[in-house]
């Protein structure tokens, strides 16, 4: 019997989670979140607006990069070239979480708001993206709350409360979605 080997690649696409991340700046904690173990105080007088956007491009351009390095995509081809205009490049295999997004959505001297859109991000991860970029700015910072907004097609609007987690609400749901999914499924997975 003679085996094929056969390019692995996601049964689906990796779709994007959208995610509110809110910053305090001048503090570091043991595990990212400003009710952890105090591990550092710092001043935060020279942070700007200017140098946040500055350093949310950097992060969002590295990561760009990266995202196209685990495609295994040559991006001297047309296909390729066609993909990235449609959003449909993909990583391959195991990949760490990649940030397609990030900007400042508020900033205050006391705090700030960013939306990020990544792939394979997980709470810890962004809470810890809050202190990296504290540290590019020369100083700290923790996460007060992270929120997931949307997920892929899906956002806040479309979840169900509590108490609404019954078949009738979810019959509900289902269907009025359906539609919405047919559509974006439709403009996905059709050929270049």
């Amino acid at each position: 019997m003679e085996m094929q080997l056969l390019k692995v690649c996601p049964p689906w696409p990796t779709v994007p989670l959208d995610y509110t991340v809110h910053g305090l700046p001048g503090k570091a904690t043991d595990d990212f979140c400003k009710d952890g173990q105090w591990a550092e105080k710092t001043t935060y007088d020279n942070m700007t607006r200017e140098k946040l956007d500055r350093i949310l491009s950097v992060i969002q351009g590295s990561h760009q990069k990266a995202l196209v390095m685990y495609s295994n995509l040559d991006l001297r081809t047309q296909e390729a070239y066609e993909m990235a205009v449609r959003s449909l490049v993909q990583p391959m295999n195991k990949f760490p979480m990649l940030v397609t997004c990030i900007r400042c959505l508020h900033f205050a001297p006391l705090e700030f708001l960013l939306e990020i859109q990544c792939i394979h991000g997980t709470q810890k991860q962004l809470r810890k993206l809050v202190l990296e970029i504290g540290l590019e700015l020369k100083t700290t910072a923790v996460c007060s709350q992270v929120q997931h907004t949307c997920d892929g097609f899906f956002t806040l609007g479309d979840a169900l409360l509590r108490t609404q987690w019954d078949l009738h609400g979810i019959q509900d749901v289902i269907q009025a979605s359906a539609p919405g999914v047919a559509a974006e499924l439709e403009k996905n997975l059709r050929p270049l």
